[in-house]
């Protein structure tokens, strides 16, 4: 069976010497995630990928100070957002997309399968009928295959699931945005064991990927601190991660990936953020409606999860 968005992708990379985007990265140490502003230097449109919504479980407070940062670089940089874009429904920090659209523009957007992961986490949190389960706190909903503009920036999506059913990529010019599927060649890949997730999705997505040109460059959403480093990095390329991997290198077989994720995964402790994050990020970033008395609340399933 040939796969079209990928020979697309491909395609879109080996043309992308004459419009290579231009990539600002900014790192969030407390949930170690990294939100990017990608624009295109000739029109000076721009997309903003993964942003944080800064929220302390401890007393509820929240803040903008990680989205202000973004802010002010799109600012003093004259460019012009067409693009709030998210790689998947994160367990591990929340969105600042609403607030970004209201203080810079642009459009939400997600992969299609939003909906299965609203589902799930809809019944879990009993967010009553009110919440939409059907995608459409997301301005845009898109599928694998799906191409569109950031200014004369050419932007291919991949579904990339295992993660969670929602993952998706985002090809711009000779860059993939990876989300959660990879991590640094030298801590590996991301876990499986989410609801909907799925060890050997999340193989077949990595493999896809690594089909990519091999000078690709690979921005990732997060980035740890293995034994040996000391410095936190997020950009790498397809043919680091197909030789270098730990988890995930040319050579290992689907069967032996998914029996090492599987194993992994059941040691892991839930994500510090996961029930907070959720709950936001599966209505676009925006918080829950307010009760009665003007106040706005967090659910904590007891025994849900």
């Amino acid at each position: 069976m040939t796969d079209s968005t990928l020979i697309h992708a491909t395609e879109q990379i080996s043309r992308a010497q004459q419009q290579l985007p231009v990539i600002k990265a900014f790192f969030d140490q407390p949930t170690y995630t990294v939100t990017y502003v990608v624009h295109d230097k000739k029109t000076k449109c721009a997309a903003i990928i993964d942003s944080v919504f800064d929220f302390d479980p401890a007393s509820g407070r929240t803040s903008f100070d990680s989205a202000d940062e973004v802010i002010a670089y799109v600012k003093e940089q004259d460019l012009t957002v067409q693009w709030l874009l998210e790689t998947h429904a994160h367990a591990d920090h929340l969105s600042a997309a609403p607030y970004l659209q209201e203080k810079l523009g642009g459009k939400i957007a997600i992969g299609e399968h939003i909906v299965t992961v609203q589902d799930v986490f809809g019944k879990l949190f009993n967010a009553g009928t009110d919440f939409q389960r059907d995608g459409s706190d997301f301005d845009r909903l898109f599928a694998d295959g799906d191409t569109f503009k950031i200014g004369d920036l050419d932007v291919t999506v991949m579904h990339v699931p295992g993660h969670t059913p929602a993952d998706i990529a985002y090809v711009i010019g000779d860059a993939v945005f990876v989300g959660d599927t990879m991590f640094m060649p030298d801590y590996g890949t991301a876990r499986a064991d989410f609801p909907g997730g799925d060890a050997r999705k999340l193989y077949q997505s990595m493999r896809r990927l690594l089909s990519l040109p091999d000078t690709t460059r690979l921005f990732m959403c997060h980035d740890y601190l293995p034994a040996g480093r000391t410095e936190y990095v997020w950009e790498t390329t397809v043919a680091e991660q197909r030789k270098n991997n730990i988890h995930a290198h040319d050579g290992v077989t689907e069967d032996e990936f998914v029996k090492m994720r599987t194993e992994r995964d059941k040691t892991l402790d839930m994500p510090r953020l996961i029930l907070p994050s959720v709950q936001v990020n599966m209505r676009a970033g925006h918080l829950p409606p307010e009760e009665d008395n003007g106040v706005r609340y967090l659910k904590v399933p007891l025994n849900g999860v």
